[in-house]
């Protein structure tokens, strides 16, 4: 028995060798618990969303396929993480909110006091109008200024 093996073909994509010798192209890893367990299980799927191997514990994958995942999953994922509220445009639903992020500045349309959800971690989740997540890591840690704003929502 093999040990199925990953790989980038001549186009950058994600080549997938299994046990029983098929090949499947441009596939895909998607984690199974992107906000509870960002580094816990994930599937690789193929382009049609078949899913052709589950990983329960990456760290097992051998180095040069964790490496591969690892550099992908960081290419497809985009959620900023808010380390200040600079200002809300109003207290009330919708508002729009400028905050600084670990990518630099950005106003978000806070579409209603629901699209802020407390995870189990302590974390906030803050989704915007377009579907884009935010994530306040240690809401505690905010500066005064900010938790004082963020609490008028919460």
């Amino acid at each position: 028995m093999t040990v199925p093996t990953l790989k980038r073909d001549p186009h950058g994509h994600l080549r997938l060798t299994l046990d029983d010798g098929t090949v499947h192209e441009d596939v895909h890893p998607v984690r199974a618990f992107p906000l509870s367990d960002a580094d816990g299980a994930l599937s690789l799927l193929g382009a049609d969303g078949k899913e052709w191997l589950w990983v329960a514990d990456p760290a097992t994958l051998p180095a040069e396929a964790r490496a591969l995942v690892q550099e992908e999953l960081s290419a497809r994922s985009f959620m900023p993480e808010i380390r200040a509220l600079l200002a809300v445009s109003t207290f009330a639903t919708p508002s729009d909110w400028t905050v600084q992020t670990d990518r630099g500045r950005h106003v978000l349309v806070l579409g209603a006091e629901e699209d802020i959800r407390r995870l189990s971690d302590g974390r906030l989740l803050v989704t915007d109008r377009h579907g884009v997540a935010h994530l306040i890591t240690q809401p505690a840690a905010l500066d005064r200024r900010s938790r004082r704003l963020l609490e008028r929502f919460l």
